[in-house]
């Protein structure tokens, strides 16, 4: 496989995976992208405020094109976790938007440069302090798709719906009472389990 076709199916799978993550959002209320439905504070619009930091970080800062904008983080009084929820003060179209602006900054990095292009992450330890592209595009993509999984459940948490896309959500069971049947059969899966411990 030569670079031009390793590159195009890692942006292939990442804008996959951004359009999984930004559907999550579709049709809840303002409150409900922005709950939290964790103990420690997971929300919806906080993962895409997260993941449009991330982008951004690693696919244009780390490849010596920062991006244009400062980050949460950079304000000296900034909270911890400030790039993991959304302020009242920060609308859900603001949020998008910063995601969308480092999406295209990221796209912008991957398309103007080679796989093998050096990097510098100054916070990973010195032996990986120099990664490729490559391996930036492979590490933002496990990212995206690893907090997309997150969106997965706390969509379901918040309002019930599932699945994978929006025209397709690749389950098996279609209607509530088979979802209803599979849960009890999880549960005594677990409690005979449990039993026998």
């Amino acid at each position: 496989m030569d670079g031009t076709t390793a590159k195009a199916d890692l942006q292939r799978y990442l804008r996959a995976a951004r359009e999984a993550l930004l559907w999550k959002l579709e049709g809840l209320s303002e409150y409900d992208v922005r709950r939290p439905l964790t103990p420690t504070g997971t929300n919806l619009l906080g993962l895409v405020k997260h993941l449009a930091c991330v982008e951004a970080g690693y696919l244009g800062n780390v490849m010596g094109r920062p991006f244009p904008e400062p980050m949460p983080w950079d304000d000296e009084d900034a909270e911890p976790d400030v790039d993991l929820w959304a302020t009242a003060d920060e609308s859900r179209q603001d949020v998008l938007d910063l995601h969308a602006r480092a999406a295209a900054h990221a796209d912008a990095t991957v398309e103007e440069l080679p796989l093998d292009a050096p990097g510098e992450v100054p916070w990973w330890p010195e032996e990986r302090r120099h990664p490729t592209l490559h391996t930036l595009l492979v590490h933002v993509l496990a990212e995206v798709n690893r907090h997309t999984g997150h969106a997965d459940v706390l969509r379901e948490m918040a309002d019930g719906a599932v699945g994978m896309r929006r025209d397709d959500d690749n389950l098996t069971r279609g209607d509530a009472a088979g979802w209803a049947a599979h849960h009890a059969q999880v549960e005594q899966a677990a409690r005979d389990a449990a039993g026998r411990a």
